[in-house]
């Protein structure tokens, strides 16, 4: 059960104060891309965004990008130790590969990983500026992937003038982080270079271990504008990472979950490339664009050993048009073709796919209270032939500062080069691999009140998925497939899930100088044909932060974070079992000396809880952490 008791006590740390006449805050609109693939208002979207800006990122301190990201509604993460670890994120109980994440334009899902998920446990906050969750699928600008949703992550834009910043930090298990940034514009040219390592001894993946499982990495981003007229512009950018982790796995004799020395290499290359050009006085705007993911994975017995037992390549090229037309006052279309060549390889085979796109969407404003969006697309693929699409959504801001919001979307994902063609392929005499499918229904509302000092929000949906893939045991399950592979297994279409559940939020402004947020997500993801709940999706979970600026000086935070129980497979025994819920609570400090420099520190897990995310695999106790900003 979920010890409420800790977070009573964490909550009794938040100051209370009445509510205060404030300027709008809603002023200053928020423009998200991840609705439609092109720029549009927030406010005009019917899908449910959340955007995670640069100062909450700043205040709250976090280092990797996925316990942000657990903090959203309608966001599970998982993780199998410490940093670095494998990291799962799923939105609103869809599987992680079902999750679309992009990181400056380009699509950056793992083509190296089995279902092609990315894996968070490789993402640090680093530069970045700001990130978009989308909750629900949305196939037709994003094409196969986005059955879940779609995580749009943003570094750092290029200063207006020659400036940068430079962060630096040092805390629990000897873990150490540099991130550091600098640009600006000159004439025609605008640059930016940024960079960031980490390292720390880690904690044992393995929750009963001694062993300590490290992460390090090194990271850098890039951008590049040439701006050679008012109508025509070049865009490149890069980011690269190479990480390092320590993991543990099952050594012989017994095969069983233990501390080892085992330990994976991961390069990742992402680069971006893109021509703008504006016609007709801006009313017609064109992208053509060339995008690049190279991951690269390998896996080593023991620091001793140098040659990798466990080699993975992959590679996904695209090539994108997209158009972005204002065709009448109230009427707008974004539309665009794709190429997509995606390439893998192991010691074992080697593989490649191609998939062609093209996708119309059409946004309407018949009053200008409302915004109606609906769009096709349709993809050719290789492999599995043609499949089409469809979406659509409204948002009706009505007077008093209410928003109601509606959407249907459709969502595919077509199965990854290394479920069809790997060892673990779909045997003899069984069905050929199907792309999964999603249907999704959602519709909400949001209050603004009190000058927009306070506001509300709720959100119900519920999503059906077809024909999802899984990989079926030959240890567990003795079927007739398995006459061939006895002691491995194989993928097939074999479920059909259903997630549905509600999203409900608060943010509060009771005065200049405080700030509160909370959320609450209610997810039932279970299998349809057997109504059996989906692994690692706790049903319950809440989140509040409060953060205060003293005196103008000094800021003061905390937050805490509330998990149900949840089900997951047994480390030892691979019967379902159930997982504790948990409460964990953080405090955080800073203080400003001067314009440009800025010392922070925070305590995580304040309370030391106990708990399990994934069953076998530690956490965190009880830690702290110091560090500088700097503005050059």
């Amino acid at each position: 059960m979920i010890r409420f008791k800790h977070a009573v006590a964490a909550i009794a740390l938040l100051p209370v104060s009445a509510f205060a006449e404030l300027p709008d805050t809603d002023a200053a609109s928020t423009i998200v891309v991840t609705a439609t693939g092109a720029a549009q208002d927030a406010d005009d979207s019917g899908q449910a965004i959340t955007v995670i800006d640069k100062a909450t990122i700043e205040t709250r301190q976090t280092q990797a990008v996925s316990d942000l990201l657990s903090t959203t509604p309608g966001v599970t993460v998982t993780r199998n130790g410490g940093y670095g670890q494998p990291t799962a994120v799923r939105i609103r109980g869809a599987e992680d590969a079902q999750t679309l994440v992009l990181i400056d334009g380009v699509r950056v899902n793992d083509p190296t990983s089995p279902a092609g998920a990315y894996d968070f446990g490789n993402l640090l906050t680093g530069n970045i500026d700001h990130i978009e969750v989308l909750r629900g699928p949305n196939s037709v600008p994003w094409g196969s992937q986005a059955l879940g949703g779609v995580v749009n992550i943003v570094t750092a834009p290029v200063p207006e003038t020659l400036g940068g910043s430079l962060r630096a930090e040092y805390g629990y298990k000897n873990s150490k982080q540099v991130v550091g940034e600098l640009g600006g514009r000159f004439g025609i040219f605008s640059a930016s270079l940024g960079g960031g390592y980490f390292d720390d001894d880690g904690i044992s993946a393995y929750k009963d271990g001694t062993e300590r499982d490290g992460f390090r990495q090194y990271a850098a981003n890039g951008r590049l504008g040439v701006q050679f007229s008012g109508n025509v512009s070049l865009d490149l950018r890069a980011n690269y990472a190479d990480s390092r982790v320590n993991f543990d796995g099952f050594p012989p004799p017994f095969y069983e979950f233990a501390d080892t020395l085992n330990y994976s290499k991961t390069r990742q290359i992402f680069g971006y490339a893109g021509l703008n050009v504006a016609l007709f006085d801006g009313a017609l705007k064109n992208r053509l664009a060339f995008t690049l993911n190279d991951t690269d994975r390998d896996s080593f017995a023991a620091p001793s050993v140098a040659r990798s037992s466990l080699s993975y390549r992959g590679r996904v090229e695209r090539y994108e048009y997209q158009g972005d037309a204002t065709v009448t006052e109230g009427v707008r279309a974004v539309f665009g073709l794709e190429h997509e060549n995606s390439r893998y390889r192991d010691r074992a085979f080697r593989e490649q796919t191609n998939v062609e796109s093209g996708y119309l969407q059409a946004i309407v404003k018949p009053v200008a209270t409302l915004t109606i969006t609906g769009g096709v697309r349709v993809d050719d693929h290789k492999t599995y032939g043609t499949k089409v699409t469809f979406s659509g959504n409204a948002a009706w801001r009505m007077g008093s500062g209410t928003v109601i919001r509606a959407s249907y979307g459709e969502g595919f994902k077509a199965p990854t080069l290394y479920q069809i063609y790997s060892e673990y392929g779909t045997p003899a005499g069984a069905s050929p691999l199907q792309p999964e499918t999603a249907r999704s229904y959602d519709v909400g509302i949001e209050q603004s009140v009190i000058d927009g000092t306070l506001k509300v929000g709720a959100t119900a949906f519920l999503r059906d998925t077809r024909n999802q893939i899984n990989f079926v045991s030959c240890y567990l399950n003795l079927d007739s497939l398995c006459a061939t592979r006895p002691f491995g297994g194989y993928y097939n279409n074999l479920d059909r899930t259903r997630s549905k559940g509600v999203e409900l939020f608060v943010e509060a402004r009771p005065t200049t100088h405080l700030t509160f947020t909370a959320n609450y997500s209610l997810i039932e993801a279970k299998n349809r044909p057997t109504g059996a709940a989906l692994l690692r999706r706790p049903k319950h979970s809440l989140n509040a932060a409060i953060d205060w600026n003293a005196w103008d000086r000094v800021n003061l935070g905390a937050s805490v974070q509330t998990v149900s129980d949840s089900d997951d497979s047994d480390f030892r025994t691979f019967t379902t079992t159930s997982l504790d819920g948990y409460v964990v609570a953080s405090i955080r400090a800073s203080v400003p000396i001067g314009d440009r420099f800025e010392i922070f520190g925070r305590v995580e897990n304040l309370f030391d809880e106990k708990y399990q995310i994934v069953s076998g695999y530690g956490t965190f106790g009880r830690n702290a952490h110091v560090g500088v900003r700097v503005k050059i």
